[in-house]
């Protein structure tokens, strides 16, 4: 038996429960783990809620990231021995591979040896943010040298993440937030620019910094009323990739920045990357090369033990917190 949390219903963080639970041994394709450390995300939180994409079937696990060590493979998996470690990419479902416990098994194609100097704290905070920045970024929005780039909600793991395959690449990093409490905390996060548009100008600003072009490329998880800004701000040409929908309050369609820049508007999910196998391995070969160069390092915001999980999703709900949220098994 192993310690696994589980929920019955929807609810709060109280419906995280810790049970016993036979874990069986991993299918063909799948390589079972002894989980070390968890990455804990905003998806995670919003299924819960049942305000997610995906439906729950009671008793469910969850969980997408997690690090640890190999405990068996699967009879069709190759390339991996007992006792490795490795951290896992997160799949395509949110229950059927729930990384929230001692042990889980996870689709081989998703797992990978992370570089050895990074922590298991740190390999359970890698993959959701660079995999989702990377994509958006990189793959989709050819973002390089010279290119200005507009980040929204700085402070998440993706956006500290975009900072820097940003400067991995070569661009310039324009981070918006609320006010100007964090503007320090995300220039030394790597953001070259912070604008807070609660106390400042975005347009005007954004203008300012790239010399009246404006910004190629938007990042955005947010949606609702700042839509119509963050696209007066973007270049002629430029591309909006929309990732989230954090504000909850309608998006309005910038028809006259749309149609006046030709600007592209363009609805992203990490899915796109996780289910294309070649993508999936330009991603794996940035991110590792970034992770070894240390280009990429990521930044844990606090850790809570696996008792605690009630305490870690209660903390990520209730704070806007710079970097990741971990759980140490």
């Amino acid at each position: 038996m192993s310690r696994i949390v589980r929920i019955h219903e929807y609810g709060d963080a109280s419906v995280l429960k810790i049970e016993d639970v036979a874990v069986p041994a991993p299918a063909a394709d799948e390589v079972q783990i002894a989980v070390k450390a968890i990455g804990i995300n905003r998806a995670e939180v919003m299924f819960r809620n049942h305000a997610y994409l995906q439906e729950a079937e009671f008793p469910s696990r969850l969980g997408y990231e997690a690090a640890g060590t190999v405990v068996t493979v699967g009879a069709d998996v190759t390339g991996f021995a007992e006792g490795e470690a490795v951290s896992l990419i997160p799949p395509l479902d949110i229950a059927r591979w729930g990384t929230y416990g001692e042990v889980a098994n996870v689709p081989a194609r998703l797992v990978v040896k992370h570089p050895a100097a990074l922590s298991f704290e740190e390999a359970a905070a890698v993959w959701m943010q660079y995999v989702t920045a990377w994509g958006a970024l990189v793959e989709q929005a050819k973002l390089g040298e010279g290119d200005f780039v507009i980040v929204t909600a700085a402070s998440s793991s993706v956006g500290l993440a975009a900072f820097q395959i940003a400067r991995m690449v070569g661009a310039t990093v324009i981070a918006t937030t609320r006010t100007g409490t964090k503007r320090q905390a995300l220039l030394d996060a790597g953001a070259h620019h912070v604008v807070a548009t609660g106390e400042e100008d975005l347009v005007a600003k954004v203008m300012e910094i790239t010399d009246g072009a404006g910004a190629r490329v938007v990042l955005d998880p947010v949606g609702g009323p700042s839509f119509e800004p963050l696209t007066a701000s973007m270049a002629r040409g430029g591309i909006l990739l929309e990732y989230g929908a954090l504000s909850g309050e309608p998006t309005p369609f910038p028809l006259f920045s749309v149609l006046g820049k030709s600007l592209t508007l363009k609805g992203y999910l990490y899915s796109e990357i996780v289910s294309d196998d070649a993508a999936l391995d330009r991603a794996k070969a940035f991110i590792v090369a970034g992770l070894e160069s240390g280009a990429l390092k990521p930044r844990i915001a606090r850790t809570f033990s696996l008792d605690a999980i009630q305490d870690a999703h209660r903390f990520l709900e209730s704070n806007d917190q710079i970097g990741k949220v971990v759980v140490t098994v």
